[in-house]
């Protein structure tokens, strides 16, 4: 389980990043695509509505708001999404642009989902690659 080391004192956000970003594997548009397709990956956008209507959706993706993440993702609550099925599952969170999705992979590790991890760059990143989107 990931845990972010405590100072003495407060950090600022870039500072928190880069802490929990240690932690974990996150992983490139091409190489999220290609563990997708073969069913070795759950990419779940967590992009709010507004931006997924702008910029379309990943196919395939599971859309779950930030603010449900952690009921729909963990495998045994009683709200989870039938996708949540264990707590091996491997996890990629996809936001916009790769910041938000590196703490929400976080707390879904201390849910004990231990292979969450997000993409680089986020969906910006994915879309720039030429990687699949859907209006």
């Amino acid at each position: 389980m990931s845990s972010v080391p405590q100072g003495p004192g407060p950090i600022g956000i870039d500072e928190l990043l880069e802490r929990v970003r240690a932690d974990l594997d996150r992983v490139e548009p091409a190489e999220a695509y290609e563990a997708a397709q073969a069913g070795e990956t759950l990419l779940v956008d967590i992009r709010y509505a507004a931006l997924r209507d702008r910029d379309g959706l990943i196919p395939g993706a599971l859309v779950v708001e930030r603010n449900e993440l952690e009921w729909r993702l963990d495998p045994q609550g009683s709200h989870r999404a039938p996708e949540a099925s264990s707590h091996d599952l491997r996890v990629v969170v996809v936001c916009n642009e790769g910041y938000a999705s590196s703490l929400a992979a976080v707390s879904l590790r201390q849910l004990g989902l231990h292979r969450a991890t997000d993409l680089v760059g986020g969906f910006q990143a994915w879309k720039a690659a030429g990687l699949p989107v859907t209006a």
